[in-house]
């Protein structure tokens, strides 16, 4: 549906695949982070391990995100064009 000049549907999906790739990239994170642990990189391990928290509040902030886009877009009234 499109709402406002922007097709909400395709944002909310763009939204999605962006949690995707950094749902990925996380699992990657977590794995390097038990590799790290495991080898006694203490700091790395430390440091692997924030980024991991890091990444668990970007995905939070991107389902905050799609969940806007879908009450702002049934808020929106039907959209006007006008020639100019």
């Amino acid at each position: 549906m499109c709402t406002n000049g922007v097709n909400a549907g395709q944002l909310k999906a763009a939204i999605e695949q962006i949690d995707e790739a950094v749902a990925l990239t996380r699992r990657w994170t977590h794995r390097s982070y038990h590799s790290a642990e495991d080898g006694q990189l203490e700091k790395s391990a430390t440091t692997l391990q924030k980024a991991q928290g890091l990444l668990d509040d970007v995905r939070a902030l991107l389902d905050e995100a799609a969940e806007l886009v879908e009450r702002e877009s049934a808020q929106v009234g039907d959209v006007r064009v006008s020639l100019v």
